[in-house]
């Protein structure tokens, strides 16, 4: 599909300035469309198939954006807040300029993988309760977590407003210590999204999750080498696999 739009809404949105500014840069001569030179602000452009530059530089304009956060602590999952600190204010102004909003959320304090987008319909299906989309934790859990956690999990567990947790796959590692005391690394795979879930499962078996970190969702997997608070946009093959994916609809 040929995307169209007024050169002024593009070059706006490719970070040349406000609406206003790239009306007075038309008059001046100093936007071109296919080596001809542009009179108005409101022509209407095709930037799939058309060469745009503004002073001599070719402007490479995409719609959609895709951008891979590790959340850090202290900031929510929101796109705007009176109060509390955002991931979108994580951002530089250029990769807000095409308004990306996180794909679910993280509590305050959890840490790691979260996806950021303007792509509707691929958010829709990534969070639609029916995809059953995977979504990986490693946690350091309070206390021992042993096979009886293991099997309760994989059968469901009643969260505390009655709701019972569709099957998830724990996988409990080596000891380990907080400054709350003996804890337990485990990794535990969920297909919903529920509030709080995964804290509020291992209360359903009397324990507690002392620090949460999110690894993958679906075929997307948090890039190691990201640093806590630190974004970067996804490959075309992220993409592709986020694209292809799109939850198993089982």
């Amino acid at each position: 599909m040929l995307e169209k739009l007024r050169i002024d809404k593009l070059l706006s949105h490719a970070g040349y300035g406000t609406r206003s500014e790239i009306k007075k840069a038309v008059k001046a001569g100093r936007v071109f469309i296919d080596g001809v030179k542009v009179k108005d602000s409101g022509i209407i452009v095709q930037p799939n198939i058309q060469i745009i530059t503004f002073d001599e530089e070719q402007v490479h304009y995409k719609s959609t954006i895709y951008l891979m956060l590790n959340k850090p602590q202290g900031v929510i999952s929101a796109t705007e807040d009176g109060r509390e600190r955002t991931v979108i204010d994580l951002l530089s102004d250029e990769d807000n300029l095409l308004s990306p909003f996180p794909v679910g959320r993280l509590d305050k304090d959890t840490t790691g993988l979260l996806l950021l987008t303007n792509d509707g319909q691929l958010a829709h299906e990534l969070l639609s309760p029916k995809k059953h989309v995977d979504k990986t934790y490693e946690a350091l859990v309070l206390g021992e977590v042993n096979e009886s956690d293991k099997i309760a999990f994989e059968q469901g567990v009643t969260l505390d407003d009655g709701y019972v947790t569709k099957p998830a796959h724990l996988v409990i590692f080596e000891g380990s210590q907080s400054d709350e005391g003996p804890c337990t690394r485990i990794q535990l795979t969920i297909t919903e999204g529920k509030f709080h879930q995964v804290k509020r499962m291992f209360l359903a078996v009397g324990k507690q999750v002392v620090t949460l970190t999110r690894l993958s969702m679906g075929p997307l997997h948090l890039d190691t080498n990201l640093p806590l608070g630190k974004y970067r946009e996804l490959t075309d093959h992220e993409v592709k696999l986020l694209k292809q994916h799109r939850g198993t609809g089982k």
